[in-house]
């Protein structure tokens, strides 16, 4: 099955409510439709994830995050300098629109979020026009999967889809910073 296909099936089962996993700049993640809540709430069970810690949203352009964010609390300074860390494996905290699933940001009025470059990633995110759900992809408190072997070992059943590709090759998960201030939140 050609690259291209791949992801178009992977798009399909995103928009049907389908859990993904998929190859991140470290590890695999696990993704499903932000605006589907029972969609993250089959993600977060299957994860046995605490729906209080929030979750992370992937995308390919700032434009697929702008529903998410509270634009009106990031001032254009801020902005410019929150642009200029992408695409990065940078994981960035901002304010939250308020009308989102309080299951994307937990107890927080804030969510994480990253524009990415690993292509596959990128290109599902262009083809739903939408970014996507990521935590990584392990049972809580288990090692996340580095490859979709490993996935599919420790998840298979569990989930819809698995991108079969390579990370980015990074050694380690990506760092999280408060995106407004630049302070460090996870190395």
């Amino acid at each position: 099955m050609s690259n291209t296909s791949i992801i178009k099936l992977a798009a399909e089962i995103f928009t049907q409510g389908g859990i993904i996993a998929y190859p991140t700049e470290a590890v695999f993640g696990l993704g499903c439709d932000p605006d589907n809540d029972n969609a993250v709430r089959k993600l977060l069970s299957l994860k046995q994830r605490n729906v209080d810690k929030g979750l992370i949203l992937l995308a390919a352009d700032y434009s697929q995050l702008l529903p998410y964010l509270d634009g009106s609390a990031i001032n254009q300074e801020q902005r410019v300098s929150v642009l200029s860390r992408w695409p990065d494996a940078l994981t960035q905290v901002l304010p939250a629109n308020s009308n989102i699933s309080p299951l994307l940001c937990g107890v927080f009025d804030s969510i994480a979020v990253r524009i990415t470059n690993h292509p596959d990633v990128v290109a599902l995110c262009k083809l739903t026009n939408k970014a996507i759900v990521s935590t990584s992809a392990n049972l809580s408190g288990q090692p996340p999967a580095i490859t979709w072997q490993q996935v599919e070992q420790q998840l298979g059943d569990k989930v819809d889809f698995i991108i079969k590709a390579d990370t980015l090759g990074f050694l380690k998960p990506t760092s999280i910073i408060n995106g407004l201030t630049g302070a460090i939140i996870r190395q």
